[in-house]
């Protein structure tokens, strides 16, 4: 199973920040953003939720329970996404 440092690390790169950064919008300092990544520590129950939302992920996913099967939507227009919603609703339906 991968663990919650791992996983929070990997989003953190990917989104290009760096641990004071994310210690920042947080709310918490650098060293406990690492203290998270080194599996020392576990964050408080707001403290996930939060992160979750900053990196748009589930709880679930940043604790190792499910993958991650969203895409990166930025970019695109309102129209784009909506055309993009309604085209996974009808591929469900043909399930």
């Amino acid at each position: 199973m991968v663990d919650f440092g791992d996983r929070l690390k990997t989003l953190r790169i990917q989104n290009q920040y760096t641990q004071m950064q994310l210690a920042d919008r947080v709310g918490v300092t650098k060293s406990v953003i690492s203290a998270y990544e080194n599996g020392v520590r576990m964050p408080s129950y707001d403290v996930l939720i939060s992160i979750a939302n900053i990196f748009k992920v589930s709880t679930d996913f940043l604790l190792g329970r499910e993958q991650q099967t969203g895409i990166d939507l930025s970019g695109l227009s309102a129209g784009e996404i909506s055309a993009l919603k309604k085209l996974v609703r009808e591929m469900q339906k043909k399930r």
